[in-house]
């Protein structure tokens, strides 16, 4: 299990915070998300194509919205149109929780998730409810047979979410790109699709305020995500990486590794990152 060396020393000291009364609508509102999102888990079963995706993107862009995050993506019109049916594996750097809401606010997709999160409100019942396979990291024994469900999902079609640095950090650090899911692509004959996020305040500054890091609890870090102003959650989406690329996982997963530090400016051998510069207008999502 990778460790990450992130922790409270990482988040960023000034933080601009909305006021009090602002916190409070932003807690109603995330707190009015859940029985709206819990009304929609037993329709999903129900739905296919268009109509499912629509449904589950609105639920996600509901809670970006409620916690005051805009969303900007740059690139990727194909993927967030594209048709089911053709797999292929999303991979991207990991920072926080949001993480996974945003990727699923442009286009819904299964993801390959730690255990824990099943167990998470609402955002466990709607990573579940889209067909998540759960790897359970503290019985390493029963990996291949998680790898060989992934395989199955991607050769079947579907597109799956993975953090291949295994753990979450703050954003100015990052960890290295395991292999083992690549193997699963290289396996299941499909593209790998690097997404790179940063998370920025408007006026461009970089923060690392929305990181899950540390021993913190999941509800730690949303209290902070509560507070922040002007929080922008952006997303760059890289070229895919056709299936015989690279001649082997290790090889495909510094590939995807490459991307996604060329797409945020960051250089792939170290784990320092500059301070975000504004960036021109992209699409909007929420």
């Amino acid at each position: 299990m990778p460790v990450s060396p992130c922790g409270a020393a990482c988040l960023s000291p000034g933080a601009p915070a909305v006021g009090r009364l602002r916190r409070v609508l932003r807690a109603c509102a995330a707190v009015g998300v859940v029985p709206a999102a819990l009304a929609v888990l037993p329709v999903l079963p129900l739905l296919r194509g268009r109509a499912r995706e629509a449904l589950i993107r609105l639920v996600f862009r509901s809670v970006l919205r409620a916690f005051g995050v805009r969303l900007v993506v740059h690139g990727g019109d194909e993927f967030a149109a594209a048709s089911a049916g053709r797999g292929a594996l999303v991979v991207n750097n990991h920072i926080s929780w949001l993480d996974i809401v945003a990727i699923n606010a442009v286009r819904p997709m299964r993801a390959l998730a730690k255990r824990e999160i099943a167990e998470w409100p609402v955002l466990g019942g709607l990573v579940a409810r889209g067909g998540s396979i759960f790897l359970d990291r503290e019985r390493l024994s029963t990996l291949p047979a998680t790898m060989a469900e992934l395989t199955g999902a991607l050769r079947g079609g579907s597109l799956v979410s993975v953090t291949p640095e295994g753990t979450t950090f703050c954003g100015r650090a990052s960890g290295r790109f395991a292999t083992a899911t690549f193997q699963a692509a290289i396996d299941g004959g499909v593209p790998v699709r690097p997404i790179a996020l940063r998370y920025r305040l408007s006026g461009g500054r970089e923060t690392t305020e929305p990181a899950f890091i540390g021993p913190e609890s999941l509800i730690e870090s949303v209290r902070r995500v509560i507070r922040l102003r002007g929080l922008v959650l952006e997303m760059f989406v890289c070229d895919e990486i056709a299936p015989g690329r690279a001649a082997n996982r290790r090889e495909l997963a510094d590939l995807a590794q490459a991307a996604v530090h060329s797409a945020l400016g960051t250089d792939s051998h170290s784990t320092a990152r500059p301070t975000a510069e504004p960036v021109p207008a992209a699409l909007e999502v929420a």
